[in-house]
């Protein structure tokens, strides 16, 4: 576990991740042609992605 953490292996794996999911949820690529346009294709793919992982995500709490 330390060369995972030393390498930022976690970090890549996390981001590679988010990108999997962006292309199966969003699609492969920008359909927009223009630049403009593609900005805000972008940022509400990035705003739909946000929203599902924060209604997905799980709550810890420590116990004793």
């Amino acid at each position: 576990m330390a060369w995972q953490k030393k390498s930022g292996y976690n970090q890549c794996s996390r981001v590679e991740n988010l990108m999997d999911l962006w292309k199966t949820v969003i699609g492969p690529k920008l359909e927009a042609r223009r630049v403009e346009n593609q900005k805000a294709e972008a940022k509400i793919g990035a705003y739909i992605l946000n929203r599902m992982t924060r209604l997905g995500r799980p709550i810890f709490e420590r116990s004793a």
